[in-house]
């Protein structure tokens, strides 16, 4: 595949996402069935929102037509094969413009937006009887269905199972002594399948049968209570701004005039590049990397700190490990480094990868590193340009996002919020874009008062070994917010289950309060982290000690029995013993 030039545009309104979304379906796709249920309905009934005009689609997306593939490259989508069609058809169909003939008059919440924000906040209105209305501008489904947590962990799969083919003569199976052999082409064609398999979930046609009415177009505040889109106004009673947020790319010489990717393009690759350079090392840059490496590229990562999450204090143990086995993996780490300048040796052609030089300074040294792909991952900023915020009275600050109060409400205009990676101050993450809708929700129509300050929101990283945090991660990170912890590890060393499966690098970590059994964080590297970590996220949310955890009876054998030896440790520190 040829890398496309990044061309940055000030406005794709797309949610992002990295990780586990609390409304996720075991396979990832968004749903609503777990949404938070209440008998609460607003005054007009189930007929008044039916969508009995939805307007058809002149066109389905055709791959053998030349018009719908430069259409396509234009929303950063390509190649338009039948999976690719299969997944705009869903979330950007052509010709579409709304869903009714017949918007209503007022809208209860209008939804600006289309990833996990902007479909849990209008779905969840027209099912509990409201009149709703959602406007996508770009691809519905956001960063996460599109760009991010779905098409990585297609990726991710993918290295995973070349990591085990590798390993199986350690298990008693022979390959005949052949070396595993990777078709890049095949990896990407069934991540483009996998995920149009997903993508009627975020469908404009789902989001219809819901109730609410879909427009697709670039809406704009026009004044504190209205909404312009394809040349209607809409009037609301609430507004929910979830644009998401899009990478951000530094200021070194070079390297916005440089053919450099991020992930908003990096799941179109159509040929494998044989050397990647990736800037950052966060989540989106540490689980490319491990994957690349896999399959085979030369993979540097360009970090700016000595080591791994120390800008925020992550858990050193936990740090060291990881990179020590990304660097068995075969990525290479370059610490202390920053870029001094980025030069285009070749620009993409239809057959050829582009090519640059990157000038570092890594310490005191200078060093000159070639590559075929570029990859941008430093941070995101929040989509709030040209969304006509002053005209709806509603504070915001360039990059950070609309300023919001603990209900998620504005904090200059009460009957707009605004949720996810275009709310200032929340951790991005899909979970939380989704979860937010839901407050928001319940809050805008219903009253309530679900404060941000009541989330507990774990992240997780999706490497080999997973990541996952929650709360207060570390004694480092405590320590700069003046907080005195204990910290009580389960390592995996000792872990059974670790043991037979060979993959005993990992532990778990569970901080307390100094002196008490209160959980306020925790951080666990192990296989499946993500999935081990909601034990310790629900007993904080829900103020259940560590000794109750260390009570709690965990099936043998299983990783998650850190957690359970995290709490014993808590409990033998208390133990009487007989003189």
């Amino acid at each position: 595949m040829h890398l496309l030039k990044h061309h940055h545009r000030q406005m794709k309104l797309r949610s992002s996402s990295l990780l586990l979304l609390l409304s996720f379906s075991p396979t990832g796709s968004f749903t609503t069935s777990s949404e938070k249920p209440s008998t609460t309905c607003l005054k007009n009934t189930a007929a008044d929102n039916s969508n009995s005009n939805i307007m058809t689609p002149a066109d389905p997306w055709n791959p053998f037509d030349k018009q719908h593939i430069e259409e396509a490259r234009k929303l950063d989508v390509w190649p338009l094969d039948k999976y690719n069609a299969k997944t705009l058809d869903e979330v950007h169909p052509r010709s579409y413009t709304q869903s009714t003939t017949e918007p209503h008059q007022v809208y209860d919440l209008i939804a600006i937006g289309a990833g996990a924000g902007g479909l849990v906040s209008s779905k969840q209105t027209a099912r509990r009887g409201g009149k709703a209305a959602m406007i996508s501008a770009h691809l519905a489904g956001g960063d996460c269905l599109n760009v991010g947590c779905v098409p990585s962990k297609a990726l991710l799969r993918a290295a995973k199972a070349i990591k085990e083919v590798k390993r199986a003569a350690e298990f008693g199976i022979s390959l005949g002594g052949a070396a595993p052999t990777i078709d890049f082409k095949v990896v990407m064609n069934r991540l483009r399948e996998r995920r149009s398999v997903i993508s009627p979930a975020d469908g404009h046609d789902g989001t219809s049968s819901a109730g609410t009415h879909v427009f697709q177009g670039f809406g704009k505040f026009t004044s504190p209570n209205t909404i312009e889109v394809n040349g209607k106004t809409l009037t609301f009673k609430k507004a929910v701004v979830a644009t998401g947020g899009r990478p951000t790319v530094p200021d070194y010489p070079g390297l916005k005039e440089a053919p450099y990717t991020t992930n908003e393009v990096l799941f179109n690759l159509e040929e494998l590049p044989p050397r990647m350079v990736v800037l950052g090392s966060g989540v989106i840059a540490l689980e490319m990397a491990q994957c690349f490496a896999a399959f085979g590229t030369h993979v540097t990562v360009i970090q700016r700190a000595e080591r791994l999450f120390q800008s925020k204090g992550g858990d050193q143990e936990g740090a060291a490990l990881l990179q020590k086995i990304l660097t068995e993996d075969g990525v290479t780490f370059l610490s202390k480094s920053t870029i001094a300048n980025v030069e285009t040796l070749r620009e993409r052609s239809k057959d050829t990868l582009p090519l640059m030089k990157v000038t570092l300074n890594v310490g005191e040294e200078k060093q000159v590193l070639e590559c075929e792909c570029l990859l941008v991952a430093t941070g995101r900023a929040s989509n709030v340009e040209n969304l006509g915020l002053e005209e709806a009275g509603v504070e915001y600050q360039l990059g950070k996002g609309v300023t919001v109060n603990d209900l998620a409400q504005s904090v200059s205009n009460e009957n707009v919020y605004a949720v996810g990676d275009c709310a200032a101050g929340v951790p991005r993450l899909t979970h939380m874009s989704g979860e937010m809708a839901k407050q928001a929700v319940q809050n805008a129509l219903f009253g309530d008062d679900w404060k941000l300050i009541d989330f507990v929101v774990p992240a997780v990283m999706y490497t080999e070994p997973e990541y996952a945090t929650v709360g207060i991660e570390s004694a480092d990170q405590a320590a700069r917010k003046g907080i005195e912890v204990d910290v009580y590890r389960g390592g995996l060393e000792h872990n059974d289950r670790a043991i037979l499966e060979s993959d005993q690098n990992g532990f778990c970590k569970i901080v307390c309060e100094k002196g008490t059994g209160k959980i306020i964080g925790a951080t666990i590297v192990a296989a499946r982290a993500g999935e081990i970590i909601n034990e310790v996220t629900l007993a904080m949310k829900h103020n259940i000690s560590l000794d109750g955890i260390g009570r709690n009876i965990h099936p043998y054998p299983t990783t998650g029995e850190a957690v359970m030896g995290a709490g014993l440790q808590y409990i033998n520190s208390k133990w009487t013993r007989l003189d």
